[in-house]
């Protein structure tokens, strides 16, 4: 057995999966054999949902059958609901309280010990944005907006949002986007799902323990990070490239840029600047699409995107949303929405061989200590 230490599991190969593959060379992603820019132009997400949970793209049927089981889904218990209105009065964060109404929802799930895997895990993909929903509205003093049946589970998240539909616009690029951050190997908060779900743990205690690592800053609130400095631009008197300049002399890290896996542009990244554009033309802003192009050319012009510091998925993301009226602390919350559907898939994947998960760690204390009763200490 090798003794070499890898700090942060860099580039340890823990598991096996059909799921997702990441190229960072090349910046491809595909979710099994598909590649992401055909998905995300071409199927909803519950089609990506079913695909990662099924292995196949579903039919017409199959797939009518999915969205009516995720809408009768939807619905969360008043208490729970409750408890996601105290958690907006009393100023708490989003995302924490997301990861206390997951866990919650545990409580009130009669058939969570009995049922596999997807069966809970679509329950929960089926509320959380309800309860994001939910709290968003609550700490605005609106009232709770119940689902609609007959929305996308994307519309369906604006709708709860605002009390409004969506236009077409809007409900597509949020759908894409949902499709972009439904899966991503063994990331973070992925693995970490994973190894609670090896101990045999229900996927509530999976989704509630991937919802903690997302929540960290060095994983999913990057976007939240870009949209920061973005409004910090707007608000100096200085052009974007000569805030960059200025931060980058005073050692600021320019947030969107760097992914430990790509070495090139991320393809999501490609895809929602895309996205950007249209929500710009749809509404005739152009601020964000314009300072964030301006960036991302200066950067590559600084040779940034030679050494391998690319744009990914975060650079352009928080735009996206933000040209949606979004409020910036619900983007990694939004991401989490998101990427439950690959945490569900992983932990799936992984209990149909399942070894429970148990590392080393290469002991550095004293070889031996004198023991000293507590009277002499």
């Amino acid at each position: 057995m090798s003794n070499e230490l890898k700090r942060g599991l860099e580039g340890v190969l823990v598991a096996e999966s059909e799921l997702s593959h990441v190229d960072g060379e090349v910046g491809k992603l595909v979710y099994r054999g598909y590649d992401i820019e055909e998905l995300a132009r071409g199927a909803s997400y519950e089609e990506v949902l079913y695909l990662l949970w099924h292995g196949s793209l579903p039919t017409r049927a199959e797939l009518d059958d999915l969205r009516e089981h995720l809408a009768v889904e939807r619905s969360v218990d008043d208490e729970v609901l409750s408890t996601v209105r105290t958690l907006a009065d009393a100023g708490d964060q989003p995302m924490a309280a997301l990861r206390t109404a997951v866990s919650m929802l545990s409580a009130y799930d009669g058939d969570a010990e009995s049922e596999g895997v997807l069966a809970e895990g679509a329950r929960i993909t089926a509320k959380m944005p309800t309860i994001l929903a939910a709290f968003e509205r609550a700490r605005q003093g609106e009232a709770t907006v119940d689902p609609d049946p007959d929305l996308s589970h994307a519309g369906n998240f604006l709708y709860m949002l605002t009390g409004t539909e969506p236009d077409a616009v809007s409900e597509e690029t949020f759908d894409m986007a949902l499709t972009l951050h439904a899966d991503h190997g063994l990331n973070a908060s992925t693995f970490t799902a994973l190894v609670i779900g090896s101990t045999l743990a229900d996927v509530y205690s999976c989704v509630t323990g991937g919802i903690g690592a997302l929540s960290g800053s060095l994983h999913g609130g990057a976007n939240q990070d870009v949209m920061e400095m973005l409004h910090e631009i707007d608000d100096s008197d200085k052009e974007p490239v000569e805030w960059v300049k200025d931060a980058r002399e005073n050692d600021r890290r320019i947030p969107g840029f760097g992914h430990r896996v790509y070495k090139v542009k991320d393809p999501r990244a490609r895809i929602l600047e895309g996205k950007l554009r249209d929500l710009a033309d749809s509404s005739g802003d152009r601020k964000w699409l314009e300072y964030t192009t301006a960036i991302e050319s200066h950067l590559a012009d600084e040779g940034l995107v030679e050494k391998g510091i690319a744009p990914n998925v975060d650079f352009y993301s928080g735009s996206v949303y933000d040209a949606m009226g979004i409020p910036m602390d619900l983007y990694t919350p939004i991401f989490a929405m998101s990427r439950v559907g690959g945490w569900i898939a992983h932990v799936r994947e992984y209990q149909e061989d399942n070894r429970l998960i148990r590392p080393r760690a290469r002991y550095t204390g004293p070889e031996t200590a004198d023991f000293v009763s507590i009277d002499e200490r």
